[in-house]
């Protein structure tokens, strides 16, 4: 993203903020509204053009037909002062809900209780006028995308109901581990703003590219100011991490993916600006909905209930409960508390073949009350649990110092037939893998401006994705690094990496805490003789005394 157009949004969102509207959550709904409409109106303008050039004007369904045409943005955007505020407030934001519900239901869902929260007229005409400045349809899905995700670094210092948005550097690994494809239906149970759903979308465009490019995980600015190249830069420091980027152009199918994209959130705020992140992306058909995912109540209908995903990603909120009363039954857990219950949801709405990578608190991989146990006891036997990565503490700071792990698992294809069962059981992974990240690419222990500082030198995530290839071209028969209990010989490297038998960890009560299983270095035994180390200790013990008795004499006298 250039410059300029980094300008343009700062001064927007300094405009908001001086104006009033200073929580990120709320300035980037509002600009959302804002961007939308616009995206609308020019929407409006193809359609026009495509009615003249093939001359069925009768045919082609406009969204501001005859006398509506006053709201489009291209009409109104010339007002100015209270008439601008109160046209957008009282007329525009009730047509888009209630008048195209019939022919743009997702139009009118997203502007359904819209409120225009922009007060002073003078503020909302600026940010306006900035905005009609941007030629949404002549930039591409790769740059109107890099908008909304520079918006959204806004929300680097906020949280909203306990959610709060996973860091990049995560996001992708967990995509890669769980490598989406063409047809996979994908779904993110507690999706925020839609970053595990862009990532996989991301994800997929790359490796359905004739050429795509290499990134890194700091962006193409941080590239720029480093005035190299990505090879350079990799070679000079190979714990960089990296992703990658395309424009899909061998996908053979969009409407299969824009349609496989599914997504749940109990905040119309967050749905807003989760739909807006994956309209800018070029999704406009994506299954996503307000609803609570752990309750009978939560809006949920039988299709939700029904429906098994292929790929799950999350990073649910850790805290909480639910009344009894209100938790779905369905669950595989009696717990009320909110972190078991959404591992829960997110085992039972895995398909059959699927996979899964959802964050968790390390008290989860560790309570000792019976709904903790049973459930780690089910993800076991029930599923295949592949690996357990263990993330530093300081990973989602500002937010939260907990300390976190990844799970990535799946499920194992049912086969009723007692031949294929033995067959089956004797495919199934024997082993969990366990994984140390004890840096992620940013400082732990600092802030600076919205998020951590980067150090691109300290990185074990590149290594992680490495050891994972390896560990997945093998089908999961010969787990990277030591087995656990092994006694390494003193002067060894530390491990990053080890595994841990099935039968070991339903010894040690389903815990699946990392630190439990590591294998530990041997200390270096010293070559002195013992004669001369006692000698050592009189001689300190005699200064020591010596040291007391001149004291005391100070002290008497």
């Amino acid at each position: 993203m250039d410059i300029d157009l980094r300008r343009k949004l700062d001064r927007i969102t300094d405009t908001l903020g001086v104006g009033g509207v200073t929580n990120p959550i709320t300035y980037i709904e509002q600009i959302s509204y804002l961007i939308y409409l616009k995206l609308l109106d020019e929407e409006e303008s193809q359609r026009e053009l495509r009615a003249r050039l093939i001359g069925e004007q009768e045919n082609i369904r406009l969204l501001f037909p005859q006398q509506t045409e006053r709201y489009r943005w291209s009409k109104w955007r010339f007002k100015s002062g209270i008439d601008l505020r109160d046209f957008i407030r009282d007329e525009v934001f009730p047509y888009m809900a209630n008048s195209l519900i019939k022919d743009e239901p997702k139009v009118a869902e997203y502007f359904r209780d819209a409120v225009l929260e922009i007060s002073d007229p003078n503020v909302l005409k600026t940010v306006v006028d900035e905005l009609d400045t941007l030629e949404l349809n002549k930039l591409g899905q790769d740059i109107k995308g890099d908008i909304y995700e520079y918006l959204l670094t806004h929300l680097g210092q906020s949280a909203l109901n306990g959610q709060f948005r996973t860091p990049k550097q995560i996001r992708w690994f967990m995509v890669e581990m769980v490598d989406p494809d063409l047809g996979d239906t994908i779904c993110d149970l507690a999706m925020g703003t839609g970053g595990f759903l862009i990532e996989s979308l991301n994800y997929i465009l790359a490796k359905y590219s004739e050429s795509p490019h290499e990134i890194p995980i700091y962006g193409e600015d941080w590239l720029e100011k480093q005035g190299k190249s990505v090879e350079t830069a990799k070679q000079e420091n190979p714990n960089l991490q990296t992703y990658y980027k395309g424009n899909g152009d061998k996908l053979t199918d969009w409407n299969l993916l824009e349609a496989s994209i599914y997504g749940f959130d109990v905040s119309r705020q967050m749905l807003r600006i989760a739909v807006m992140n994956l309209v800018l992306h070029g999704v406009r058909n994506a299954q996503v909905k307000l609803a609570n995912i752990l309750s009978n109540l939560g809006g949920l209908n039988e299709e939700d209930l029904q429906r098994r995903y292929k790929v799950l990603l999350a990073n649910p909120p850790f805290v909480g409960t639910l009344s009894k009363d209100s938790i779905r039954e369905d669950l595989p857990t009696h717990s009320k508390k909110s972190e078991l219950l959404f591992l829960a949801a997110m085992m039972k709405c895995l398909a059959e073949g699927g996979r899964c990578a959802v964050v968790v608190p390390e008290g989860l991989l560790v309570g000792l009350t019976q709904a903790h146990i049973d459930l780690r006891k089910q993800l076991l036997t029930d599923f295949e649990l592949l690996a357990v990565v263990s993330l530093p503490v300081g990973v989602f700071k500002p937010y939260t110092g907990v300390k976190t792990a990844v799970l990535v698992f799946r499920k194992p294809v049912d086969i009723s037939e007692q031949s294929l069962m033995k067959k089956d059981s004797e495919n199934r992974v024997q082993q969990v893998w366990f994984y140390e990240v004890k840096n992620d690419g940013f400082d732990p222990d600092k802030i600076r401006g919205s998020g951590r500082p980067e150090t691109p030198k300290l990185n074990d995530i590149p290594q992680l994705l490495c050891d994972w290839k390896s560990y997945k071209e093998s089908r999961f028969k010969n787990p990277p690094g030591v087995k656990a209990g092994t006694l390494l010989a003193a002067g060894a490297v530390e491990p990053r990496c080890w595994w841990v038998d099935l039968e070991t960890i339903a010894e040690n009560g389903y815990n699946l805490a990392a630190g439990r299983y590591k294998p530990q270095v041997a200390e270096t035994v010293s070559n002195e003789e013992p004669a001369e180390l006692i000698r050592e200790l009189l001689q300190i013990e005699q200064e020591i005394n010596t040291g007391l008795e001149r004291l005391l004499k100070e002290v008497e006298s």
